[in-house]
């Protein structure tokens, strides 16, 4: 099979174009973070957090710091 050299160039045209979609960056929502109105215990459970953040609305959430508290997070 012989490639001409619009084929060859089209090839590598194609090529590029699926490489740079990797290398490129995506932007991304930002991530905004409420302490939880209804979690007042000592965080232990990132599960426990986000199932709390939930009911109250939030996408998620997690426990952060030394003191333990719950984070709820969601797209800003």
């Amino acid at each position: 099979m012989k490639f001409t050299k619009a084929t060859v160039c089209s090839l590598l045209l194609v090529l590029f174009l699926f490489a740079s979609t990797d290398i490129m960056p995506v932007a991304e929502a930002k991530l905004c973070v409420y302490p939880s109105r209804r979690f007042h215990l000592l965080c232990l459970r990132d599960k426990s957090c986000a199932d709390t953040c939930t009911r109250e609305g939030f996408g998620g959430g997690y426990c952060h710091g030394v003191r333990r508290r719950c984070l709820c997070t969601k797209r800003c």
